[in-house]
């Protein structure tokens, strides 16, 4: 008897593409987000963020705010930005339909042929840098649309902020490991290939360059749940 398909990992995007490129077995139980919470914020930070929600709430900084319009413009224009610079990496990019590889060579196999990971994971690596540096600064931005727009939305700016700072270790160490977990897939697809005697190496090498534009794209959604947050707070009347 076969046994049972195991259920679809439910959850983000970026979560369930790690997960089916590491083939790895997540959780799938529901979690309720308080029961994670002190697990991300530690008590300094959760002194911090008491104090926060409990002060009154402070007077806006200005009568009026920028357009929400604007800021979201804004920041639709850094999104694409960063997209594209994924979609264009020179090292991630993949032959067109019917147009031969440069990678393929049908006198070598995979493994005499593949480049070494160094390359593509500094790329990652930059890419990275570059979501997180946008994402940071259109928050402050936002936060300070934010604080002239009302009392309630200034208190929203500051439980932001700290926020921001509480969670930014966690996120770190969960993002960073990023670039060795695409490593690992990278030498699983080669040895595979390897051990096929694949004679068009470029095959499993463009397979992972979409993989890793995939992975990459979602983690720029990812970093950019807290912006459109933001973004949405700022909208509201």
């Amino acid at each position: 008897m076969d046994p049972s398909p195991r259920p679809a990992l439910q959850g983000p995007t970026f979560v369930r593409l790690l997960a089916r490129l590491t083939d790895a077995e997540a959780a799938r139980a529901a979690l309720v987000p308080a029961d994670r919470l002190s697990e991300w914020i530690d008590w300094t930070r959760a002194v911090a963020l008491s104090k926060v929600l409990d002060a009154p709430p402070a007077a806006p900084d200005a009568p009026c705010a920028p357009s929400a319009h604007d800021s979201a413009a804004a920041c639709a224009r850094v999104r694409a930005t960063l997209a594209q610079a994924i979609a264009s990496a020179p090292e991630l990019a993949t032959p067109q339909a019917g147009v031969a590889s440069t990678d393929a060579d049908p006198t070598h196999t995979a493994s005499d042929t593949a480049p070494d990971f160094a390359p593509l994971r500094q790329r990652c690596l930059t890419l990275q840098r570059a979501m997180q540096a946008a994402a940071g600064r259109l928050r402050g931005e936002l936060r300070e649309a934010l604080a002239q727009r009302s009392a309630q939305a200034a208190r929203l700016a500051e439980v932001d902020a700290v926020m921001e700072g509480a969670l930014a270790p966690r996120e770190s160490a969960l993002l960073g490991a990023v670039p060795t977990l695409l490593e690992a897939h990278f030498e699983r697809l080669r040895a595979a290939a390897a051990e096929a005697q694949v004679t068009a190496p470029s095959a499993w090498l463009d397979h992972f360059r979409r993989d890793m534009q995939g992975v990459l794209s979602a983690e720029l959604d990812v970093r950019f749940q807290p912006v459109d947050a933001l973004l949405a707070a700022l909208r509201t009347p």
